[in-house]
């Protein structure tokens, strides 16, 4: 029996991890970097245990330190989570000869599915469908495009996809740093891109005695930079016997390799419906929420279960009621190449209620950091049918109060609502097709984003006319005319002037005509059409913003006057987010020659490269960033400096 747990690993799934030993009477550990030291994870622990250092390679991939924190704590076993050492065979056996509990798959079969590339050898072994790989030197014209792997991790990170043959050895070269990054394994396989193909998932559990389940399907395809967003389950649209070959093949792959406990077997479904291996998780999925709501199942109950030497409950899993929808809600701007985002946490508030569940490993006034991924939340619906599900996740997410970072929630809600997604016409390729128009603002966004801005202002004007009556007095006459406050949307929108006038009683009035029900600095009441709309309003510092029932809008407040200090050169390149420049451009030096969209500089952040490209053609006459320096948002990295137009043959004649 164990009777203390750590878990190695940090954010929502150590929280949610926690939830489940809380309920089994298991103390908790939790492992911490010293960027994690106020985290929510290491607050819900009833023990923690610092690895200084702020990089995941100093800290939460050192199997040694985990091992050893666990050990100093006095666990007797260790749950590794998902992504960082979850699938690292050296780390699983290190954790068993140090006497502890792995509460994971067998060591061995951790080693034959860690790399993708023997994993598939292994698979073809057994007689389960695959694509067949491609030698990247050998590769030519007829095998594009190509998709590039990490063959010891996964989560989107070291993948690429190359259309162009001359781009190969770059993305190569991009997707093995980015590997050995996250992994600390830098080896790449290719292997032929799917287009239009769908991401559809089984769940397996194993235990010790021989059963196998396959607890079900989920469908993954709504991805972005290879990394799911929107997941289900069950994945719709497939008939009985397509979900019978999933099944079969999932369980096959699990018993190739003798499997206990938890572990998910991922296909990619062609355009034609024929499905291809594409690699067994040895963990827990981030996206297990969905399985656990239409089976009714505590995954990581029966994890531990098995990882005690107990049987699986039954020989067959629980028949699967009803629908679920999971959405990831990230720091990140969709509108901008999904950029991460960073900063305070100034409000965060997801409603609950029946039918849904948040995964967390934030809270409000907490601060989303650098270091590691940005996802600050798993939102899950669960009702009898997928309609019903899908539009109780996205008025959930309309619902939600999210100050601070820029999120993904419109993106996510727009997705939810979109036609192709309410037919279930679901691939990888959807956001290919349909971010820019998710992304846009139309002529009712914008009106109600300046609906926004109104009652920010009547909300700040109210707040200035709170000293009493004295104040307001000696400032009658000036206040009875137009005053103006302006706001920029957020981020990077458009400006708002808003004009508005002292009524009698001191009411800020806007010119538009909006009748002012109620107008306090916190909150402002208009009615416009005959329809009477209620706003919340929070500042903090000149960010403001500004909560309804139908969507939540943020804007800056601007000064009447620029400051010259924020002033920048054309041509400059800042840092879009803070990060790590890892590399520059072979040969980049000042007076080098650029090119319109060359890629220049890269920079890590959140687990992710990041390319800064050339704004225009031209000369790089300013070079300030290097390999290994870490920088924050808005730093000034290069100038790029158009080039000066060449003379003609005639004007060279004439001079």
């Amino acid at each position: 029996m164990i009777t203390t747990l750590l878990v190695a690993n940090r954010g929502e799934i150590a929280c949610r991890i926690f939830r489940t030993c809380r309920e089994l009477g298991i103390a908790t550990v939790a492992v911490y970097s010293d960027a994690d030291a106020g985290a929510l994870h290491v607050r819900e622990a009833d023990t923690a245990v610092r690895l200084p250092g702020a990089a995941p390679a100093d800290t939460y991939l050192r199997g040694d330190l985990v091992v050893a924190a666990a050990l100093a704590a006095g666990a007797d076993a260790v749950h590794p989570g998902y992504g960082f050492l979850s699938e690292n065979a050296g780390f699983a056996r290190a954790v068993q000869d140090s006497g502890l509990v792995w509460v994971g798959p067998p060591v061995k079969a951790v080693e034959l599915m860690a790399s993708k590339t023997r994993a598939k050898e292994l698979m073809a072994a057994a007689g389960v469908p695959l694509l067949a790989p491609v030698d990247p030197a050998a590769a030519t014209a007829a095998d594009l495009p190509l998709l590039l792997k990490a063959a010891a991790g996964g989560g989107g990170r070291g993948m690429r996809i190359v259309r162009q043959l001359a781009s190969l050895p770059q993305e190569l070269t991009a997707a093995s740093a980015e590997a050995a990054s996250a992994f600390g394994d830098g080896e790449v396989f290719a292997e032929p891109y799917v287009e239009r193909g769908r991401h559809v998932e089984v769940q397996i559990m194993a235990d010790g005695q021989g059963t196998v389940w396959a607890a079900g399907t989920r469908d993954c395809s709504l991805q972005r930079r290879h990394q799911k967003v929107i997941e289900e389950a069950p994945a719709p649209g497939l008939d009985e016997e397509l979900r019978g070959r999933l099944h079969d093949a999932a369980v096959a792959a699990a018993r190739a390799v003798g499997y206990r406990g938890a572990g998910t077997v991922e296909f990619l479904l062609s355009a034609e419906g024929r499905p291809y291996f594409l690699e067994m998780n040895t963990r827990l999925q981030v996206e297990h929420p969905v399985t656990e709501a239409v089976s009714g199942l505590d995954l990581v109950a029966l994890q531990i279960r098995v990882a005690e030497g107990e049987p699986l409950p039954a020989a067959t899993p629980p028949v699967p009621f009803g629908h679920a929808v999971e959405a990831r809600l990230y720091a990140e701007d969709p509108a901008r190449d999904w950029q991460p985002q960073t900063g305070a946490l100034l409000t965060f508030e997801v409603p609950t209620g029946p039918g849904v569940r948040v995964d967390t490993g934030y809270t409000g006034g907490d601060t989303v950091g650098v270091h590691y991924d940005p996802m600050l939340a798993k939102v899950i619906a669960h009702a009898p049918t997928r309609a019903e599900a899908v539009r109780l996740l996205a008025r959930t997410l309309e619902r939600a109060r999210l100050h601070g970072p820029v999120t993904n929630r419109d993106l996510l809600v727009r997705s939810l609502r979109h036609p192709d997604f309410a037919a279930g016409i679901l691939d990888t390729g959807f956001y290919d097709r349909h971010l820019t128009a998710l992304t846009a603002t139309g002529a009712a966004e914008e009106e109600a984003t300046h609906l926004a801005a109104t009652a920010a202002a009547l909300a700040a004007a109210a707040g200035t006319a709170t000293g009493g009556p004295a104040r307001f007095g000696a400032w009658r006459n000036l206040r009875s005319q137009p005053q103006t406050r302006s706001y920029r949307g957020e981020p990077g929108g458009a400006t708002y002037e808003i004009a508005y006038r002292r009524g009698r009683d001191g009411t800020p009035l806007p010119e538009t005509g909006e009748r002012v029900v109620a107008a306090h600095p916190d909150a402002v009441t208009l009615e416009t059409g005959g329809v009477t709309r209620r706003f919340t309003v929070a500042s903090h510092g000149d960010r403001v913003h500004v909560d309804t029932s139908s969507g939540s809008y943020a804007f800056t407040a601007l000064p009447r006057f620029t400051d010259p200090a924020r002033r920048t050169d054309p041509g400059s390149l800042l840092a879009p987010m803070p990060g790590t420049v890892v590399r520059l451009a072979e040969g980049l030096a000042p007076g080098t020659r650029v090119e319109a969209g060359q890629p220049l500089i890269w920079l890590e952040a959140m687990k992710m490269e990041h390319r800064i490209l050339a704004p225009a053609s031209g000369t790089l006459t300013a070079l300030h960033a290097a390999p290994g320096l870490q920088v924050e948002v808005g730093a000034l990295l290069a100038v790029v400096q158009d080039a000066p137009a060449q003379p003609s043959a005639d004007q060279e004649e004439t001079t």
